[in-house]
């Protein structure tokens, strides 16, 4: 498996682009060509650990929705935690798999919850891409999250799913970890299919969205 081709934030304005991958292409772990290794020996396998602009990007993301979630939260400051809302209607063969994914994160975290409904923070995509798939935002509380036909097929629809929804969570890529981290992506390999995030993930979205609320009540309170 190889990483997805990103846009990077030190190359275009932050508000342009930016692009978090998943790390779930084929592609990130890649055997060195036969003739570059010792002839008695198998080719090494070498594994992809992510990058700054990756890191960028995730963050990127994060702040984009944190924004549309502001500008929204003027019109229910009161509630307990931080809604996050999606539209999945371009994205109908997935539409199990996303639900799926939806559960499992309100189920794991307090802090955040995502609902589907209209004035999207952001939406799932479906095609065919040769990066695989990956998470996108415009960097104006917009974004969305591309699901790719092959890679889904390849690798467990759900834990793909729920991964790119990590990103959008705040959650970067952690490939080196073992396949009960959800966002360590294509890392584990094909064989992978947990779906859930585990404790040290679930805590860290709280973290952030507890850090989220206090950011869109602070802007409800300046815009008033």
């Amino acid at each position: 498996m190889r990483p997805s081709l990103r846009v990077s934030p030190r190359s275009l304005p932050r508000a342009v682009s930016a692009l978090a991958g998943l790390g779930l292409a084929a592609g990130v772990l890649g055997a060195v060509p036969a003739s570059a290794a010792p002839a008695a020996q198998a080719a090494p396998v070498v594994g992809y650990h992510g990058s700054a602009e990756e890191t960028e990007a995730n963050e990127a993301f994060f702040d984009a929705v944190l924004t549309s979630v502001a500008e929204k939260r003027a019109a229910n400051p009161g509630a307990a935690a931080v809604t996050v809302v999606y539209n999945a209607s371009a994205a109908p063969t997935f539409s199990a798999q996303i639900a799926r994914s939806t559960q499992i994160w309100n189920s794991s975290v307090t802090n955040v919850r995502l609902q589907s409904g209209s004035n999207a923070d952001f939406t799932y995509r479906e095609g065919n891409d040769s990066r695989g798939s990956y998470a996108s935002t415009d960097g104006h509380g917009r974004g969305y999250i591309f699901l790719d036909y092959a890679q889904n097929r390849r690798y467990n629809s759900t834990r793909v799913t729920a991964h790119e929804t990590g990103h959008v969570l705040g959650l970067p890529d952690h490939y080196s970890g073992p396949c009960s981290e959800l966002m360590s992506g294509g890392g584990p390999g094909t064989s992978c299919t947990n779906a859930n995030p585990d404790a040290r993930e679930r805590a860290r979205v709280n973290q952030l969205w507890v850090n989220g609320l206090a950011k869109a009540l602070e802007k409800v309170n300046q815009d008033r």
